[in-house]
């Protein structure tokens, strides 16, 4: 990767201007942007002899009444990132849905019928992702808190899962080290507290990825993936037609998906976060940003592999 030692580069990549940016010597992280070559040699060729059970068994918990596509996206997006097998915890409500928009993928039924319950067994799953669509009921927030607790993997954890722990700061403390927390801006601020601008808080980000040992990966134009050990690595793709319903869910899959193939968490990370930017660039081509919804950018992931 290269890395950026010019504050005028950095400045430009946050959108700020050059005044409000602290001097260069005041930096306490290496920053770094990812470009293709970075991630080519990150994904692998395929063995002509593998079958679906080498590229593993993922879980995504997702839904609540109203918020079902939220689930379906990122299934979708999990299986065209390469998942051998998808599980899909949701309410009983969205069943059918899903077995009809994604036949692919199998369901653990909750026996909640608009929101989950309940914490299903975890032997069996390579990697496990929850917060699509889930809601904010105090069942599902005590879902959250069990899948902390007695997950021995990383997490990928988004939206109201992530909105849930802000309201419940305490148990940050508990996330198993090495998961990935995908935040928007603004669930960012709930978790981190409010921030002056873009540096201050991508120094909070920062911040939070070395005291909790995960990855932090603060959604945006040019999205930071900040890890562990004060790095922080800016994407070079993606565009504004991103900025739509159900583009983070998208996200949240293609990570999960990525992540069942024995992808580390950090590479998982930033060759996700590439190839969802890449599929999003490649579906402005064809549809124009104003008109990208989050499906474009599913169904352009196989030509965004396909430069690798």
């Amino acid at each position: 990767m290269e890395k950026i030692i010019n504050l005028r580069t950095l400045a430009q990549v946050l959108n700020m201007d050059l005044q409000e940016m602290p001097p260069m010597k005041n930096f306490n992280a290496s920053y770094f942007s990812v470009e293709q070559e970075d991630i080519t040699d990150l994904i692998p060729m395929r063995n002509q002899f593998a079958h679906k059970g080498h590229f593993g068994h993922g879980l995504l918990i997702a839904g609540s009444r109203g918020k079902m596509g939220a689930a379906i996206l990122g299934a979708r997006a999990c299986l065209r990132a390469g998942a051998g097998l998808l599980t899909v915890h949701l309410p009983a409500r969205g069943e059918t849905v899903m077995q009809i928009a994604l036949p692919e993928a199998m369901t653990e039924v909750d026996e909640g019928v608009d929101f989950i319950t309940k914490v299903i067994p975890l032997t069996k799953y390579d990697a496990i992702a929850i917060g699509p669509g889930i809601g904010m009921n105090r069942a599902t927030a005590a879902v959250l808190f069990d899948l902390l607790k007695y997950s021995k993997k990383p997490l990928v954890i988004d939206a109201d899962a992530l909105n849930l722990l802000s309201e419940n700061k305490t148990l940050l403390r508990t996330i198993p080290p090495k998961s990935i927390l995908t935040p928007h801006p603004r669930e960012f601020d709930r978790l981190a507290g409010a921030s002056g601008n873009r540096y201050d808080r991508l120094q909070k980000a920062i911040q939070m990825a070395e005291q909790l040992k995960v990855y932090v990966v603060l959604k945006g134009a040019h999205t930071a993936i900040c890890t562990p050990d004060r790095q922080c690595c800016f994407n070079s793709t993606g565009n504004p037609g991103m900025a739509t319903a159900g583009s983070g869910d998208v996200l949240t899959g293609i990570i999960l998906g990525l992540l069942c193939q024995s992808y580390t968490p950090f590479d998982a990370a930033i060759t996700g976060v590439y190839l969802h930017g890449l599929a999003g660039d490649m579906a402005a081509v064809r549809q124009s940003e104003e008109s990208l919804i989050a499906g474009d950018i599913i169904d352009n992931l196989g030509n965004a592999f396909k430069i690798f």
